[in-house]
């Protein structure tokens, strides 16, 4: 999924990174990221360029998280690690994500 104003690969370098956080089972893909898997973008994370004046950038995520794990935790980490792989794309950007974490079960 390409997102106009977005770096090339943003949203699969962030679901990607967000994959490997402790706790994290799996990215859970709605239906329109069921489609977007099969056409080989990432699912469970949708990315909003800035739009207006406030210059925010909008992630949201929805994941499975292992049941071993604190939920809070997985959250915490997951929004960290998205704010870090947009700053590390678009480095005036630091800060200026609004990061949406979902857990939406767990295995």
């Amino acid at each position: 999924m390409t997102t106009t104003g977005a770096p090339e690969h943003l949203t699969a370098d962030i679901a990607r990174a967000v994959t490997d956080v402790p706790g994290v089972a799996f990215l859970k893909p709605d239906l329109a990221g069921r489609l977007r898997s099969a056409l080989g973008g990432p699912s469970g994370v949708r990315l909003t360029p800035p739009r207006g004046a406030d210059g925010t950038w909008r992630i949201e995520i929805q994941l499975v998280a292992l049941a071993r794990s604190r939920t809070v935790d997985v959250a915490r980490a997951a929004c960290r690690t998205a704010e870090e792989q947009l700053a590390k794309a678009v480095p005036d950007q630091r800060g200026r994500a609004h990061v949406t974490v979902t857990i939406t079960g767990l295995v």
